[in-house]
């Protein structure tokens, strides 16, 4: 499966989504297209896994190596820090997620959208745990429900960042801290920041 994914994201960096064929993909991979279809139902559901299955693993490689104990002001340089990485995951990644919007909305069997993608979800939960662990008390904002926020306020600013940021509105370094400092402040609507764990 794993072969199958890398050889997907290869493709569809090469080709785009709709130049991509399982058939290639699974020639890449060096199993048939019948193998491929065993693990995945679609080629759009192909697509969401490959994709978001970088961002699953990087969560991970991030929890190990940032989220460690530490005061408030660790964890406010912490938080900057996953969000800038999540900024440039995002941007590394903005044509292949345009692709994917795309797909979804030509493709009748996606009505679940991307909230039924494995990895998208894992995402969320380590996130929301994450978020939990640090927090003490009764949540004002839900951490499943912020972990979502934040992540769409993230996407959607860098992926429509010539959209929404006219020339000459602010620099990029601006931008960048501005999205930060929005999603910092956001997460910190639950105040009652503790120790991190684990």
């Amino acid at each position: 499966m794993n072969r199958i994914l890398q050889a997907a994201g290869e493709e569809f960096r090469r080709c785009g989504y709709a130049g991509a064929t399982t058939a290639a993909i699974a020639r890449r991979a060096d199993v048939t297209e019948a193998q491929l279809f065993r693990y995945f139902a679609s080629k759009a559901d192909l697509f969401r896994e490959a994709i978001f299955k970088p961002l699953e693993q990087q969560l991970a490689s991030f929890v190990e190596s940032h989220m460690l104990d530490g005061d408030i002001e660790t964890v406010r340089k912490t938080t900057a820090l996953y969000i800038d990485e999540l900024q440039r995951f995002v941007g590394e990644n903005a044509q292949m997620l345009t692709s994917l919007i795309v797909a979804q909305a030509y493709d009748p069997d996606a009505a679940e959208g991307v909230s039924a993608i494995g990895s998208l979800r894992e995402y969320f939960d380590r996130g929301a745990a994450t978020m939990s662990a640090r927090l003490t008390g009764p949540f004002k904002v839900d951490p499943k429900l912020m972990v979502r926020v934040s992540f769409a306020a993230v996407l959607a600013c860098v992926m429509f960042k010539d959209w929404i940021f006219p020339p000459g509105l602010a620099s990029e370094e601006e931008i960048r801290a501005a999205i930060n400092d929005f999603v910092r402040e956001g997460i910190g609507a639950n105040p009652q920041l503790g120790p991190i764990v684990g």
